[in-house]
């Protein structure tokens, strides 16, 4: 489920709007937001592949993500 950041967050609860600068986006285009659990689906790393690249997205026992090529 994609979801957009400026109307949601993680928990899917509304949240005041996000001023884009803060986010490094342009007001007319919103960041798309997608829950970890959505990428993971129970595992604790996936693998994504990007521009012709593999990367891993990996989950931490502390609950942080790390992207790595």
């Amino acid at each position: 489920m994609q979801t957009n950041l400026s109307s949601f967050n993680a928990t899917h609860r509304p949240m005041p709007a996000v001023a884009a600068s803060a986010l490094n986006e342009p007001a007319d285009h919103p960041v798309t937001l997608v829950e970890s659990t959505e990428l993971l689906r129970g595992n604790k790393t996936v693998g994504i592949l990007h521009n012709g690249s593999l990367y891993r997205l990996q989950a931490t026992k502390l609950g942080k993500l790390i992207l790595t090529k």
